[in-house]
Order: C-alpha cells, then sequence, then structure tokens
C-alpha cells in the first residue's frame, strides 16, 4: 500500500490545525495564490496591440490580492479594497477577466460569510452594478452577476449555519444552567431531608440514653436489676442509633459509591417505638387502630416521624409520666394525636399556656404538610401537658 495517501492526510490535518491557530497563514496563503494566478495570466497574455503589460499593470495584479490576509478582521473593507484594484485591472485587461475574478471571488464570500443580511443586501445590490458596468457586453455582464451571485450564495449559507450552530451553543448552554439549577435544587432538598432525619434520629436517641443514664446510678445500688436492665437499654439504642447514622451518612458518600440505605421506618415499627420511650420510664398507652390504613410511602414514615418527635418532646421537655397515642382514620385520612400530662416543657407543671416552638414542631409542620397534611400543637386540657395533633391524607 502507497505511503502517499497516509502523508497527504496528515498534511492536511496538519495545515487544519495550523490555519485553525492562526488563520493569517491561510489568509496570506490565499492572498499570495491569486497575486500569483493573476501575474502568471498577465505574463501569459498580451496587450490588443501585441505588446507586453507594463509594470503598474503587475502592480494592479498585486493589489488585487493585498488585502486578502485581513479578509477576517474587516471582511467589508478588504472587499472594498479588492473591488478597488480590480477597477482599473479589469478596465485595461477586460480580455483576461475570467480569470482575474479570484481574489473578488474570496473577498465577496467572506464579506457575505460575516456580515448581517441587511449588509449582503446592499453588497448584492452594489455587486450587481459593478458587474453591469464593468464589462463590455451582456454575456459578460451575465456570467459576472452568475460567478458573483454563486459566491454571495455560498457566503449566506455559511453566514445562516454559523448563527445556527451559535443558538445551538447558547441552547446546550441554557440547558446545562437548567440541568445545575435542578441539580442544586434536588441536593439542598435532599440536604434538608437528611438534617430532618438525622435530627429525629439523634433527638429521640440521645434523649432515651439521657433519661436512662441519669435513672441507672439511683437504682443501681437499691435495685440493681433495673439499672443493668437500663444500661443495656442504653447500649441497644445507641447500637440502633449508629446503623440508622450509617444509613444517612451513606447518601453522603461519593456519588460513584453505591450507598446502602435502609427502607425509612414507618407506623410498623411504632411497637418498637413505644417499647424504647416505656424503658425510659414513661408510661406510653398506644391506640393503634388506625395504623392498618392504607398509607403512601411518604405519609407512613411522616407519620412514624412526627410521633417519635413529639415522643422526643415528651421526654426532653417535659415532667410527664404518661403520654398516650392514638390513631384514628378519619373521613380519607389518618389522624395522630400524642398528648402528655406533664407540663409545657420550659415553664413549671401547670403553666402550659405556652406553646413549644422548637425545631422539633417545625419539622412536625414541615412533614405533614410535605404529604399534603396539617399539624398542629398546643397546650393539653386545662392548660397542663402537651397536645400535637396530625392529619396526613391516605393518598
Amino acid at each position: 500500500m502507497s505511503p502517499f495517501p497516509q502523508t497527504s492526510a496528515a498534511w492536511a490535518r496538519s495545515l487544519h490545525r495550523t490555519a485553525a491557530g492562526n488563520p493569517y497563514l491561510l489568509d496570506t496563503a490565499l492572498a499570495l495564490t491569486a497575486a500569483t494566478v493573476s501575474v502568471r495570466l498577465l505574463i501569459a497574455s498580451r496587450q490588443p496591440d501585441g505588446s507586453p503589460w507594463p509594470w503598474w499593470m503587475y502592480l494592479l495584479a498585486v493589489a488585487t490580492a493585498a488585502p486578502l490576509p485581513w479578509r477576517r478582521r474587516a471582511p467589508v473593507l478588504c472587499m472594498v479594497l479588492v473591488w478597488a484594484a480590480l477597477g482599473p485591472y479589469s478596465h485595461l485587461a477586460h480580455a483576461i477577466q475570467p480569470q482575474f475574478q479570484f481574489a473578488a471571488l474570496i473577498a465577496l464570500y467572506t464579506a457575505a460569510a460575516h456580515t448581517a443580511p441587511r449588509t449582503r443586501a446592499v453588497i448584492a445590490a452594489a455587486t450587481v452594478v459593478i458587474a453591469v458596468l464593468g464589462t463590455r457586453s451582456l454575456g459578460g455582464a451575465f456570467s459576472s452577476i452568475l460567478t458573483f451571485g454563486c459566491a454571495l450564495m455560498l457566503g449566506s449559507l455559511v453566514w445562516t449555519q454559523r448563527q445556527l450552530n451559535e443558538q445551538l451553543v447558547r441552547r446546550a448552554e441554557q440547558l446545562e444552567r437548567e440541568q445545575e439549577a435542578e441539580a442544586a435544587k434536588a441536593a439542598a432538598e435532599e440536604r434538608t431531608r437528611i438534617a430532618r432525619e438525622m435530627h429525629d434520629i439523634l433527638a429521640h436517641s440521645v434523649s432515651l440514653m439521657v433519661v436512662q443514664a441519669e435513672a441507672g446510678p439511683v437504682v443501681v445500688r437499691s435495685a440493681p436489676d433495673r439499672a443493668e436492665r437500663a444500661f443495656d437499654s442504653i447500649a441497644e439504642t445507641g447500637r440502633e442509633t449508629l446503623v440508622q447514622l450509617r444509613a444517612l451518612l451513606g447518601v453522603l458518600r461519593d456519588a460513584n459509591e453505591t450507598a446502602q440505605t435502609a427502607p425509612q421506618p414507618g407506623l410498623a415499627a411504632l411497637p418498637e417505638l413505644v417499647e424504647g420511650v416505656r424503658r425510659a420510664g414513661i408510661d406510653v398507652r398506644l391506640d393503634d387502630g388506625g395504623r392498618t390504613a392504607p398509607l403512601s410511602a411518604g405519609a407512613d414514615s411522616a407519620a412514624y416521624r412526627i410521633i417519635q418527635e413529639a415522643l422526643t418532646n415528651v421526654v426532653k421537655h417535659s415532667t410527664a409520666r404518661t403520654v398516650s397515642v392514638r390513631l384514628q382514620r378519619v373521613d380519607d385520612g389518618l389522624r395522630l394525636e400524642i398528648e402528655d400530662d406533664g407540663g409545657d416543657g420550659r415553664r413549671p407543671v401547670g403553666s402550659a399556656s405556652v406553646i413549644r416552638s422548637g425545631r422539633g414542631l417545625v419539622g412536625i409542620r414541615e412533614r405533614a404538610a410535605a404529604c399534603g397534611g396539617s399539624a398542629e400543637a398546643g397546650p393539653g386540657p386545662e392548660g397542663r401537658g402537651f397536645r400535637v395533633e396530625a392529619t396526613l391524607p391516605l393518598s
């Protein structure tokens, strides 16, 4: 196989890279080629009387191609300069007119490829006038108009293609920005969800551990068995908390890793939650008659978290000894009621007129609203104790 095709292809690629990096090299080469063609045609031809052309005709031939190196920077000016030199040249050397249009075609194509439609219309009209005035026959004028028209049409097509490419690039950039904004929004929502989950897990589990740890030393001498159960409960709660934290933190790992996350707990895990609070020394009375209501996965998880947060508030902020948890089916929803018999949690017992408004209650309202439901919190009957009530839609 001959190496010449590969060598030619490599040379063409090298020339393309060089022209793309420095277009003046290609434009200078075009100018030298156009000037050489014009000069060679003058050398090979004679004046009408048979004598050779004078030296200034060769200067005009070179002048028709001299502006081409700057055709990209100033396309209209380059075209005007080429036509200014071509005017006297074509008038004097009309006999070889079809051949010396090379530089004019390049300049005309460049002007059409780099100017707006209105400017191209003016250029086209001027080209027709120049073609008619610069020729001495109807056939010559028609030939010039046809030739220059092809250059104008090709330049117009290039301009149109460039505009389409720019529009595609702008649309792609806009789409990329929109995708980045959507990704940032999704990431922010995910961070908010993870923060809420971590708050629920840590607040509930740590509160139980603190209560049990405080009770352990009190009964360690009088009731060793009870103290041992308290410490076992602390260890079990801590292990469960670590498992849930690992599942949540797995979401925050690198995107290329596979996060092994456990499913979010729902009302099916309610008995374990209640049992953990009972181990903290609070009597929890559970009425889960509405637990079998057909909730969606999001509402099921939200119901569990709402009850968990309400019980956490009882453990952390209340002096209550008893708390009741009721699940009741209503119309097209599920009502959750969590009510304790203690104080407000921030003031002595009996002064529960100030509603607790911490982060936990805000999270309860957000979770209920996210499912299309609602939640309220405030003092219990006669200002004693605290009551959380939420209603979640079944679908």
